[in-house]
């Protein structure tokens, strides 16, 4: 197993320059510390994290099918209970937005129904990365992909994304949020409130893909960024059912300006109507979740300075 300068997650894998994915993995595995074993779907991370004969983690991990990591995480979480081990040892189950929200689903749905001691990541970007960027449940509207390509019978995807947060409160987890690549800090404050909270956790991290989203490398964060901005990616917090806690926006940008920069959307930055189609999910997004900032009250009492000038 690797470790590179205090990392849990080692370079030297083989994701593309400027995956989100591998970015959010590494801030993920190093809060929850040595202690930790992992369950990892078939997919992106898992192909470019663990190239046999070479590992790129630093905690134990295990490469299972496609469908059932959560079946193997209940397995490995029972067995260190029976153990008497779990109380010093996180069990992640995590995989890509297809091994969550459609080939995974069952076996995490009972998992959490069972309420299994295990943190749930979604590395969402939203398509089937690894097998030529097919359309998942949680593909964007109107996206354009490999199974749902632009022409004259089709503007792109058809469906809107899955509401996996919504799901997870549906079945009761414990504690279910958001998060984003473009958001470091709030990854890992996420992260060390999940492992705080017994029971089943689902954290749905938000990563951009260059290679199936068509943008350039190095804009990675900017975009990730733009997804929240715009209000199509709210960062939200539910602790036993309950709404706890959202990331208000200071300034609300128009959808284009996340748009324009993916080729994934090319079709649309050209029609009024399917940008107003857009706008419309962001704006839903942020009046549900009260994105907004709050009004200043120009009658409430104001901080007195009381530093000195010079």
């Amino acid at each position: 197993m690797a470790q590179e300068n205090g990392h849990l997650f080692s370079s030297g894998h083989t994701a593309c320059a400027g995956c989100g994915q591998a970015i959010a993995a590494r801030l993920v595995v190093d809060v929850t510390g040595k202690n930790t074993i992992i369950a990892n779907n078939t997919g992106c991370l898992e192909v470019f994290s663990t190239k046999y004969p070479e590992s790129a983690w630093g905690v134990p991990w295990i490469h299972s099918l496609f469908e059932n990591a959560a079946a193997v995480a209940s397995g490995i979480e029972a067995a260190l209970k029976f153990l008497g081990q779990k109380e010093k040892t996180t069990v992640i189950c995590q995989a890509g937005d297809g091994g969550t929200a459609d080939i995974g689903l069952q076996a995490l749905s009972g998992m959490w129904e069972r309420g299994h001691d295990i943190l749930s990541i979604c590395y969402d970007n939203e398509a089937y990365m690894n097998t030529g960027v097919q359309r998942s449940g949680l593909t964007p509207f109107e996206t354009s992909t490999s199974t749902t390509p632009v022409g004259k019978q089709s503007l792109g995807n058809p469906r809107p994304k899955k509401p996996m947060p919504e799901i997870a409160v549906a079945h009761g987890v414990a504690y279910v949020a958001t998060a984003s690549s473009g958001y470091p800090q709030d990854i890992q404050k996420k992260i060390k409130k999940a492992i705080s909270i017994k029971g089943p956790k689902y954290i749905q991290i938000h990563v951009p893909c260059p290679l199936g989203w068509r943008h350039d490398s190095e804009l990675t964060y900017d975009i990730a960024k733009l997804a929240v901005e715009t209000g199509l990616y709210p960062l939200i917090e539910y602790e036993n059912g309950k709404l706890t806690a959202v990331r208000k926006l200071s300034k609300i940008k128009p959808v284009e300006e996340y748009l324009k920069f993916q080729g994934r959307f090319k079709h649309i930055i050209n029609s009024p109507e399917q940008i107003k189609q857009i706008q419309a999910i962001a704006d839903y997004n942020i009046e549900r979740y009260g994105l907004r900032p709050e009004p200043v009250n120009p009658s409430a009492p104001q901080p007195v300075n009381t530093q000195t000038k010079v």
